[in-house]
């Protein structure tokens, strides 16, 4: 079994965002991109989304330990 470390998750979630947000590429582009699954590619976007959320406070203002 491949053990992913932390940091190379929260990597790949990075380079979703870049492809999806930034690069307009679809799920399975990004999927095809990244040589992973679309499950994966939508866990790390959806996971990447709600880091966003609890980041932003309610007026929008980011938090200080939002990297926390």
């Amino acid at each position: 079994m491949r053990r992913w470390g932390r940091a190379r998750v929260d990597a790949r979630k990075g380079q979703v965002v870049e492809l999806r947000f930034f690069g307009g590429l679809s799920v399975e582009e990004t999927a095809q991109a990244l040589h992973i699954s679309e499950e994966s590619v939508m866990r790390d976007w959806r996971l990447a989304k709600l880091w966003m959320l609890r980041a932003l406070g309610p007026g929008g203002e980011v938090h200080e330990n939002a990297g926390a």
